[in-house]
């Protein structure tokens, strides 16, 4: 996104680590429905989260001199005001090495001149930021710097699987369009913990976006809540643990996760979402990560109808197969008992 700056500049804040900018006014010259929170966590890049939010909440932040929601969507033409922020710089995302560069290039899956789609691999952020050394985009613009790249949209960053890379405007206004259309389908595995009713086939539940005092983004269930809506189907169903399917039919932050907890059972190995004994149990059969996989994408971009898939990770199978073994012990002591009865 172009823009130009009509602020006083950048100051010294006194150290060499952070710098104090004045107010700025930066009018949007290029733009497509971009949300402003997003646009400022891009800008401010030093700046928490937390302090970002709470600048738009407490009105500090004004587009076209009125208070916006973080929601808000810019428009070419757009003038925002952005107080004076500490921004520290060295918070800023530091370039990837090597071998971050070779792990992300062997993860793309698909790539023409308009977009990319990668397996992105667990534990790697989208972006960098406050506390994260560099993220997905990050290390594909140092892979590919000739070209415009831009995401898609997003995933967390313990969540594996397909993610959705625009190269260039054109491409990103089609992309976020049939995001917003509906006209993207996402396709996700996920382990839960307990064994998932079959009759639960759609979960609609208000979800609500908050910042935690340490910055922390989360969700939960809120009646005035963004409408939201998971539907889930069974593949597999152990004793202690269920191999479900999910469509997110709305695309809120930490949907499926927090859909499949409130429901009464967890995604496996989600640190957040997860009540202390189910993380306990995860841990007990040597899951660590985050079950959670984007395994396939289907879209309409230029004209094509394009599908796309990404293989299983190892972590995910051994997961699975920690609960299958586990099941079996559990039936095979038992009717050891048995028999001894």
């Amino acid at each position: 996104m172009k823009s130009k700056d009509h602020g006083a500049g950048a100051g010294d804040g006194g150290g060499g680590d952070v710098k104090f900018s004045a107010v700025r006014h930066v009018e949007i010259s290029e733009a497509a429905g971009q949300r402003v929170d997003n646009y400022l966590l891009g800008l401010l890049k030093g700046v928490p989260k937390s302090r970002i939010y709470q600048m738009l909440r407490k009105g500090e932040v004004r587009v076209n001199s009125g208070r916006i929601k973080p929601t808000y969507r810019l428009s070419t033409g757009d003038r925002i005001r952005i107080p004076p922020v500490r921004e520290s710089v060295a918070g800023a995302p530091m370039a990837p090495g090597a071998r971050d560069l070779e792990r992300l290039e062997a993860a793309v899956i698909f790539e023409n001149d308009a977009i990319m789609v990668l397996n992105k691999p667990a534990g790697i952020a989208v972006h960098g930021g406050s506390g994260i050394s560099f993220g997905v985009i990050e290390g594909l613009r140092q892979l590919r710097p000739g070209e415009r790249l831009e995401l898609a949209h997003r995933l967390d960053r313990e969540t594996s699987g397909c993610l959705l890379v625009a190269k260039g405007r054109a491409a990103l206004l089609e992309l976020h369009a049939g995001l917003r259309e509906r006209t993207v389908k996402k396709r996700y595995a996920v382990l839960v913990s307990g064994q998932w009713p079959r009759k639960t086939r759609t979960v609609r539940l208000g979800l609500h976006r908050f910042v935690t005092a340490s910055g922390e983004r989360r969700v939960r269930v809120a009646q005035s809540g963004k409408p939201s809506r998971t539907d889930f189907e069974v593949v597999e169903s152990a004793d202690h643990a269920t191999w479900l399917r999910a469509r997110p039919y709305t695309g809120r932050t930490h949907q499926i996760r927090v859909h499949a907890a409130a429901s009464g059972h967890a995604v496996i190995g989600d640190a957040k979402y997860a009540s202390g004994s189910q993380q306990r149990f995860a841990a007990a059969l040597g899951i660590r990560g985050l079950c959670l996989h984007a395994e396939g994408l289907t879209l309409s971009f230029g004209g094509e109808q394009l599908r796309f898939s990404s293989p299983m990770p190892d972590d995910f199978r051994s997961g699975w197969e920690a609960l299958r073994q586990y099941r079996d012990a559990l039936g095979s002591k038992h009717g050891t008992q048995r028999d001894q009865r």
